[in-house]
């Protein structure tokens, strides 16, 4: 089965085509990541536009690739291939998942296909499964990027259920506002971890504990980073009169901290369930920090519990996570008249 998948939640505009839920023959994405960077963080509005300048080449290049034989130009002939059509309905920003949804449904009408919505962030736990070894069912996942910060348990295709996370700023949120404050460029999480790695290679003996980790103790499975913001703002104020820290030094302690809770609520979440595996996905899941600290740390604590990571291409916001959730979870097929809902939950 094919799925023609589409991603505008927010600034990236991706389309895939997903053989099986598992197979993808193309994943292409337009970004408009420079635009943001010039204005220190995503204007929804810019977002919008540049989504509705790159969907339809961007589609036109997804399908070329998947059917590199097929006449682009014939497109009765080409959507022939296609059995279903996939898209992001929330949550997200409106005006970008207005682009998405409203292609998509046009695109249904018009060669008659089937149309499917997807939860986009149950979309970044399939992103596990375009691995060669998907995680096994039940497991823990944590969700993690610049707009959500949650834990899932996943008993099978289609059961999801939240049981915690953050109760403020996501993860990802977190560390493009300590990188605004600190003075590193956007986005964020790429530019705090290129200067974290600079500072620990020099320092590897460094414990790196010098900003709180909120909730760290707290027995649910919520956390907390606005408390981490303040703690920074207050710091990089006073550094400013003393000059004791570099802004590589502030840059790992920020990522250590981000990660330390991350990581602490995981394992206290592995203890309370009967799981066979814990996903580690969303953007923030391509800190190679975290990754190699929740591993060790599983290990070191004797989980005997199998780690599932997406490939790196897969970490951020792409539409081939969303052409694998849709195939899985096929019984929530909408008619044409579905909306976006940029407040969607589980």
């Amino acid at each position: 089965m094919n799925i023609l998948a589409i991603e505008t939640s927010c600034d990236e505009t991706s389309v895939a085509v997903v053989k099986n839920g598992t197979d993808v023959l193309s994943c292409v994405i337009a970004t408009s990541m420079k635009l943001h960077a010039e204005s220190g963080g995503i204007i929804p509005e810019n977002a919008a536009r540049k989504q509705i300048e790159y969907i339809i080449p961007t589609i036109e290049k997804a399908l070329q690739i998947a059917f590199p034989h097929e006449n682009i130009l014939a497109r009765d002939e080409t959507f022939e291939q296609i059995d279903a059509i996939a898209v992001t309905v929330g949550p997200g920003l409106i005006g970008s998942l207005l682009v998405g949804v409203e292609t998509a449904k046009t695109l249904a009408s018009v060669f008659n296909k089937r149309l499917i919505p997807v939860n986009h962030v149950q979309a970044h736990i399939y992103a596990t499964f375009l691995s060669k070894t998907p995680p096994q069912f039940p497991f823990l996942s944590l969700v993690v990027s610049g707009g959500h910060t949650d834990f899932v348990y996943v008993e099978k295709h289609g059961s999801y259920k939240r049981i915690g996370g953050t109760r403020d700023d996501a993860a990802g949120e977190a560390f493009d506002k300590c990188a605004r404050i600190i003075g590193l460029g956007y986005p964020g999480g790429p530019s705090i971890a290129k200067a974290a790695e600079q500072y620990i290679s020099k320092n590897p003996n460094s414990k790196l504990t010098l900003f709180p980790r909120p909730m760290i103790f707290d027995k649910s499975l919520d956390l907390s980073f606005s408390g981490l913001k303040t703690a920074v703002l207050r710091l990089v104020k006073t550094n400013e009169k003393d000059n004791v820290y570099s802004k590589e030094q502030l840059a790992a302690e920020v990522q250590a901290a981000i990660a330390d809770s991350l990581i602490k609520k995981t394992l206290r979440a592995v203890e309370s369930l009967n799981i066979k595996s814990v996903v580690l996905c969303g953007g923030v899941s391509a800190n190679i920090y975290l990754r190699h600290q929740m591993e060790a740390l599983l290990l070191f604590n004797k989980v005997s519990l199998s780690l599932h990571v997406p490939e790196l291409v897969y970490c951020t916001d792409n539409a081939a996570m969303v052409g694998s959730c849709a195939f899985f979870n096929q019984n929530n097929d909408f008619v044409l008249s579905l909306e976006p809902n940029p407040e969607l939950h589980f």
